[in-house]
């Protein structure tokens, strides 16, 4: 006999479901975008079956991320974590991301940002590889080594500061000085940066795309590359194990709850 046994007129409770995952893409015109999101989204379903996985776009495409906000809370979802598919502290992760919480019917979780950390460096590394990059064979060609990391730019003080943090994580990675560049709303252009290192004789130069997917940013940093450049990481593996890192974080005790109904799981 077990040391506890269920009245015989007790139903079992239902299981409560988790919260749901909604990832939160920036939006692209190009289609490609929307379609590595969706990939990446069965990715996150194939580790961690029975969690609900949703999609949101703060701009562009389809589903936006209110829509899916309204989706879930009139299919009863008990709550939600919003975990962008960005990688610093730019606008929309300050603002229109929270604001979108505040405003959602469910109580809602806002999860960091992808930013520095391994994972990501492990996407950047492999892509790098795919590519052709070969670590430097001897102390020569290691001195004329460099990377430029590309990625989308932001006036915030703090998303360039994520990806300073990036760059010096995977220059720790290569062993290869890594150097930020963006681009829009930032300096230095991944020109100006492939400039600079030439300049100072580092002549063997790489660009690392720091972007989720194809897209115009993307296109306009591999064309601006002198040599081998990454592809964006779209669904590599440890994209999706980033997500649901960040997902994880957002549900540890303490971690705000945003909505009208918050008090309701807070």
């Amino acid at each position: 006999m077990t040391a506890y046994s269920m009245h015989p007129g007790a139903r079992p409770r239902p299981a409560v479901p988790p919260p749901a995952l909604v990832v939160v893409a920036h939006g692209s015109r190009d289609p490609r975008a929307l379609a590595t999101a969706l990939r990446l989204l069965e990715r996150v379903r194939a580790l961690r079956p029975g969690l609900p996985v949703h999609l949101g776009h703060i701009e562009l495409n389809a589903p936006l991320l209110p829509d899916t906000l309204d989706e879930l809370a009139a299919s009863r979802a008990g709550s939600a974590v919003l975990v962008p598919l960005l990688f610093g502290r730019g606008h929309h992760v300050t603002r229109d991301i929270p604001d979108a919480a505040a405003e959602a019917s469910l109580p809602t979780r806002v999860a960091d940002p992808l930013g520095a950390h391994p994972l990501l460096v492990d996407a950047l590394h492999a892509r790098l590889a795919e590519a052709g990059w070969q670590p430097p064979r001897d102390a020569g060609e290691r001195r004329r080594s460099a990377v430029v990391l590309a990625a989308a730019g932001s006036r915030a003080p703090a998303s360039r500061a994520d990806t300073e943090r990036i760059a010096a994580l995977l220059a720790a990675r290569l062993g290869v000085p890594v150097v930020p560049a963006y681009a829009s709303a930032a300096a230095p252009t991944v020109p100006e940066a492939v400039r600079t290192l030439t300049a100072r004789g580092r002549t063997r130069v790489a660009v690392a795309s720091c972007f989720t997917a194809p897209g115009r940013f993307a296109a306009e940093c591999a064309d601006a590359a002198p040599g081998t450049v990454s592809d964006p990481l779209g669904t590599h593996p440890a994209m999706a194990l980033l997500l649901l890192h960040r997902y994880d974080q957002a549900l540890r005790p303490g971690a705000p709850v945003a909505g009208p109904a918050a008090l309701a799981t807070a």
